[in-house]
C-alpha cells in the first residue's frame, strides 16, 4: 500500500477524523482518552457494517486483529488499514514485527509501549484530543495530534560533541563536516543513544534517523527534560538529507520529496529510511557521487558538496551549531 488516508468513523456520540499515512501509525495517550473507543467503533462496523449505527469512511477498509488467532488472522487482510489495541500481548513481540514487515497493509498500534522491533517514525507518533462538539447531536469530535512536534530547542551554545546514530556513510560525513569544531562519535546504532546521554556529562547534537526512532522517543525526551545535555536533529534520514540538497537534477526526485507517501510502498519499504536509501542509491549509481550506505564516497566531503548539502532547508535549524 502506498498513499495517506482519511478515517473518518462516527456514531450518534462520538466522531473520529484523522489522516493515515504510513505503514505505521502509532497511538498513545493516558487512559479514558478514547483510543479504545475508536478500536470499538472499527470492529462493530467490522462485524455489523451499517447495521451497527457507525458510518466508517476510507478509501481503504478499516479492520482489527486481535486475539491469539491473530496470525491466521492476518494474511486474510490485503491493502487494509489495520488497528491493533494495546491489550493485545502480541504487539510488541518480535514474531509480529516479522509477520507485517513487507505487509500490503498499513498498521494504527494503539499502546503505551515503546515497541523496539518496529521501526516507525517520531512524526507518526500521536494523542487523541477533542475538539469540540457538534450543536445538534452533542456529538464529541476527537483528532490526532502529534506527540513530538519537531520543534527541539536549537538555541543552546554548550554543545560539545555530535553523536551520530549509525557508524557508517552518515558518521563519516557528519565527522568530515565538523572535524575542527567538535568532536563526533557514533552511537553504533539507535537503541545505545539513551545509555550514552544517560552517563555522559557532555552536552550533545544528535543527529538520528527520524523514520525510525520512534520506539526510542519517550525515553530519550523524559532524559533530555531532566539532564538538558542533548538537542536532538531527527531528518527522516541522512539519504533523504542529501536528496533534500538538490545535488541530482532530477524532477521525480522533487515529486517524491514533495510527496513521499505517494511513492514509497508498504509492502516494499518497511521504513522510509530504507526508501530514501535505495531512492539515493539508485539516483546516484552512475554519477561521482554514487552511494553507498557502508562507506561513504570520498566525493561527498569535497567543499563544494558539504556546503551544498549543508545549505539544503534540511538543514536550517542546526546551520547555526554546526
Amino acid at each position: 500500500m502506498k498513499g495517506s488516508y482519511t478515517v473518518s468513523v462516527q456514531n450518534k456520540r462520538v466522531k473520529y477524523e484523522f489522516l493515515i499515512r504510513r505503514n505505521i501509525t502509532v497511538l498513545q495517550g493516558d487512559s479514558a482518552t478514547g483510543k479504545t473507543t475508536l478500536v470499538d467503533l472499527i470492529r462493530e462496523y467490522q462485524l455489523n457494517g451499517l447495521e451497527s449505527g457507525i458510518n466508517l469512511s476510507c478509501e481503504k477498509k478499516c479492520v482489527v486483529l486481535e486475539g491469539n488467532d491473530w496470525e491466521k488472522m492476518l494474511p486474510l487482510f490485503d491493502d487494509c488499514i489495520v488497528f491493533v489495541d494495546e491489550g493485545n500481548r502480541f504487539i510488541s513481540s518480535a514474531d509480529f514485527a516479522r509477520k507485517i514487515k513487507n505487509s500490503s497493509n498499513y498498521y494504527v498500534l494503539i499502546t503505551r509501549e515503546s515497541l523496539e522491533n518496529l521501526p516507525y517514525s517520531v512524526d507518526e507518533i500521536y494523542g487523541i484530543h477533542i475538539s469540540g462538539k457538534y450543536a445538534g447531536l452533542k456529538q464529541i469530535y476527537h483528532e490526532f495530534y502529534h506527540i513530538y512536534s519537531g520543534n527541539f530547542d536549537f538555541s543552546t551554545s554548550d554543545i560539545c560533541k555530535i553523536l551520530t546514530e549509525d557508524s557508517n556513510s552518515g558518521f563519516e560525513f557528519f565527522k568530515g563536516l565538523v572535524v575542527d569544531k567538535f568532536i563526533c562519535e557514533s552511537a553504533g546504532g539507535k537503541s545505545n543513544i539513551f545509555q550514552i546521554l544517560n552517563e555522559s556529562a557532555d552536552t550533545f547534537l544528535v543527529i538520528a534517523d527520524g523514520a525510525a526512532f520512534g520506539s526510542q522517543m519517550a525515553a530519550v525526551m523524559k532524559l533530555i527534560q531532566r539532564k538538558k545535555n542533548c538537542i536532538l536533529f531527527l531528518p527522516e534520514s541522512f539519504e533523504y538529507l542529501i536528496l533534500q540538497a538538490k545535488l541530482f537534477k532530477d524532477t521525480e526526485i522533487d515529486a517524491i520529496l514533495k510527496n513521499p507517501s505517494d511513492f514509497i510502498d508498504s509492502a516494499e519499504f518497511f521504513s522510509w529510511e530504507q526508501f530514501f536509501t535505495s531512492l539515493l542509491s539508485e539516483k546516484s549509481a552512475e554519477t561521482f557521487l554514487r552511494y553507498a550506505k557502508r562507506k561513504l564516497n570520498p566525493n561527498y566531503l569535497s567543499e563544494n558538496i558539504k556546503a551544498k548539502i549543508l545549505g539544503s532547508t534540511a538543514f536550517s535549524a542546526i546551520r547555526k551549531i554546526l
